[in-house]
């Protein structure tokens, strides 16, 4: 689930709507436009023709197939300072459920050829604007065309996600230290609520982490709550004081 308990959620929370991910649906076009012209080209057996290929020395690119090549993604943050990491399980939950290629009707899957690092949901990661100077948060090395219309949905999730972390983090720390009540429902569509939601109590439980303190998670819908198995306010039940 995140760094506090190193625990990976699965597609068992998520959901994933597996079938149109595979085929590109929620993809920037010129991503399954570039799978699918590598795919065409490693069918036709194209190799490399070119005398620039920038491989390290004494590697020959003499006889490598483009359609297939294999590359080191990164994911890395942009923006200057410090970000609350969110949403690294539901991106390698996309990985591990859509990377590969289709073959007619069948989808063939190849998640487990893939090389993957990540960080878990609630890292830190500070940044000082500099590409040069990145923090990746997930690296993957695999060939290019099984995972690259993978690239909008993962980097989707984890800029949202920690966008609500970040900024919940900075709100309690504005706050110094008060509980902070999650009511952001009524403001955006319902399909983001669960993410919304888990991003902020990993925020909450940052805060404890690095503050020592014990601030509890306050959210107002039972989907904000889904991901962490966070009760919303209005299902707590006041107990009367009989004393």
């Amino acid at each position: 689930m995140s760094i506090f308990n190193h625990q990976r959620l699965t597609n068992e929370t998520f959901k994933l709507d597996i079938e149109r991910m595979r085929h590109g649906w929620y993809s920037d076009k010129y991503f399954t436009n570039i799978a699918i012209m590598l795919t065409e080209l490693a069918r036709q057996g194209y190799t490399y023709q070119g005398s620039e290929s920038h491989l390290p020395p004494g590697i020959s690119p003499e006889g490598i197939c483009n359609g297939d090549l294999e590359v080191e993604m990164q994911w890395f943050t942009r923006r200057p300072g410090k970000t609350i990491v969110v949403g690294v399980d539901k991106a390698l939950t996309m990985l591990r459920h859509c990377t590969g290629y289709w073959e007619g009707d069948d989808f063939v899957n190849t998640a487990d050829r893939l090389q993957v690092w990540a960080v878990h949901d609630g890292a830190v990661v500070t940044s000082d604007g500099d590409p040069l100077n990145i923090r990746p948060v997930i690296r993957v090395r695999g060939r290019y065309r099984d995972f690259a219309i993978l690239e909008t949905p993962t980097l989707g999730i984890l800029t949202r996600a920690s966008r609500v972390a970040t900024n919940v983090y900075e709100t309690i720390l504005a706050a110094r230290g008060k509980p902070i009540l999650f009511f952001p429902a009524r403001f955006d569509a319902h399909e983001v609520q669960a993410a919304d939601g888990y991003a902020y109590t990993i925020a909450v439980q940052r805060y404890n982490m690095d503050h020592a303190s014990t601030l509890g998670p306050f959210v107002s819908t039972d989907a904000q709550g889904d991901w962490c198995h966070t009760v919303p306010l209005s299902s707590v039940e006041a107990v009367p004081d009989t004393t």
